[in-house]
């Protein structure tokens, strides 16, 4: 589904969330993981790699989650990966190279440090400055969400397409709503969006083929969430 916004206030976007971004695109990688002959390999029951604190945060009604494993707390480089849950278990579907915050993780995120927050954020909404590429999330096409030709010109697609990853933002709105809930001191804008090669301000990017595979695949009658961190924090 598709809502078209106006073009007024087209600078009026959370810019300073974002700003990373579009590195080589991966191969699509698929779990190869396999048991013996009589018996198939045992999923995890947990999302791998994420310790009790986070996995408890995650809704128990959720059966898509992304996760992002930084390198390192102050690393920009990350990986990111699709799992879904079917019964107790979860199945890996496919991963990415991905960047985050140009500073890395912070567990206490301001506005303008740099750093992308630790936590599980829910994912409601989605849009860019292209048409819909056939995305499940409500999906809000807007020049107001290009990234601006001030910027250098690696960066002028990152926002082809981005998912809002609800931190400090109103759920079911337009990606570029301006509402902090908690403060502007707290930061926002933080997005899911295309990469070009590097850190950003605080968001999560990853390929082109990699954004429009998630805009496809994550679903809201899923309850998709993301589970960031640096693999130190995310394992806590």
């Amino acid at each position: 589904m598709t809502v078209t916004a106006t073009v007024l206030g087209a600078l009026l976007i959370p810019l300073a969330g974002c700003g990373g971004g579009p590195g080589p695109d991966s191969a699509h990688t698929r779990d190869t993981r396999t048991g013996s002959a009589d018996r198939p390999a045992a999923r995890p029951t947990g999302v791998p790699d994420v310790g009790d604190r986070l996995q408890r945060r995650i809704p128990a009604d959720s059966r898509q989650v992304l996760a992002v494993y930084g390198e390192g707390r102050d690393s920009a480089e990350a990986v990111a990966v699709l799992y879904v849950k079917r019964g107790s278990g979860w199945d890996r579907v496919r991963g990415w190279p991905a960047h985050n915050g140009k500073k890395g993780w912070t567990t206490d995120h301001h506005e303008g440090d740099k750093r992308s927050p630790v936590g599980v954020f829910t994912l409601s909404d989605a849009g860019g400055a292209l048409p819909d590429p056939g995305a499940a999330l409500p999906y809000t096409r807007s020049a107001a969400i290009a990234a601006p030709r001030w910027w250098p010109r690696s960066h002028w697609h990152d926002f082809d397409y981005v998912i809002a990853i609800d931190y400090n933002r109103v759920e079911g709105t337009p990606p570029n709503n301006q509402a902090r809930p908690e403060g502007y001191s707290k930061g926002g804008g933080i997005w899911l969006h295309l990469d070009h090669g590097g850190g950003t301000s605080a968001c999560v990017s990853v390929s082109r083929s990699a954004m429009r595979y998630l805009l496809r695949t994550l679903d809201p009658a899923l309850r998709p969430v993301v589970v960031m961190g640096d693999r130190a924090e995310l394992s806590a």
